[in-house]
């Protein structure tokens, strides 16, 4: 087949390994830069949403009520998703807990839909966002596959004492624009400039984001996964790791670590007997 000027089009190949293709980086655009990164531990995780509460005491979040919420105007960066498992005669038998929170796609499905550019890539690998760029059409909240995009349907009030709980490193948003999780950018650049100054680089462990400083369990590690020797890095390499949506080659920097399952261990045995 030929195409336009009697060229032959290139074969690209639709398959996910063949992803990228040779000279193409896909969120990686400076290979010196690092590549921010999650590794979340749901054998640790117990749902008790410290995560949350910490993220929207970090960023700034409006608090949204339960009239807001039954409309679906809920305003997080990271929820906690919960998952039953029930017997054969309907008894709960378990609870999984599996916090979610932006992936920071290498090939986020979110980007390239914004009219705007307010979604872009940073040269670390984060889906960033422009909130003065932003105009609200909320593209990339439907493109996104994890849902993890947020609409801000008000400008919040923060009435006499509660401004004084607002983070200065964050800025307040207005309504109409959309919101998401940064792995906390502030935190990240308050690393990077502290460790210019000192001319030195960033050590393993020194950036927490507040989900990670808050969990009980220490389920979450935050790192540079291109840095083998990192500790998100080593976590992340075990034989429980896992992205989700792993199909769709977003190339997510979040990855799972399974649960340990008793049921799966002993049943081999138990189909012996």
């Amino acid at each position: 087949m030929q195409g336009a000027g009697g060229m032959t089009p290139a074969v690209i190949d639709a398959d996910p390994a063949g992803y990228p293709h040779t000279g193409m980086h896909y969120g990686e655009y400076t290979e010196q830069a690092p590549r921010w990164g999650l590794s979340i531990d749901l054998d640790k995780c117990i749902g008790c949403s410290a995560c949350v509460t910490a993220c929207y005491a970090e960023n700034n979040i409006g608090i949204v009520g339960p009239q807001q919420i039954s409309m679906g105007r809920i305003l997080h960066w990271i929820r906690i998703e919960r998952y039953y498992q029930r017997t054969e005669d309907g008894q709960l038998k378990n609870t999984a807990f599996v916090p979610m929170m932006c992936q920071q796609c290498g090939n986020a499905p979110c980007e390239p839909v914004c009219p705007v550019y307010a979604a872009y890539h940073t040269p670390d690998g984060l889906n960033a966002q422009v909130y003065n760029r932003c105009v609200g059409t909320r593209y990339c909240a439907n493109n996104c596959p994890y849902k993890v995009r947020y609409f801000n349907w008000y400008s919040w009030e923060w009435p006499e004492p509660l401004n004084w709980q607002l983070n200065p490193d964050v800025s307040v948003r207005e309504k109409g624009v959309m919101e998401k999780c940064t792995f906390c950018v502030q935190r990240i650049r308050e690393a990077q400039n502290h460790a210019r100054i000192e001319d030195r680089g960033v050590r393993d462990g020194e950036i927490v984001p507040a989900c990670a400083q808050t969990c009980p369990g220490n389920a979450i590690v935050f790192g540079n996964v291109k840095d083998p020797n990192s500790l998100v890095a080593r976590v992340a390499a075990s034989g429980r790791g896992y992205r989700v949506f792993e199909g769709l080659n977003t190339q997510s920097a979040v990855t799972y670590l399974k649960r340990v399952s008793l049921d799966e261990h002993e049943a081999p045995a138990a189909a012996g007997h």
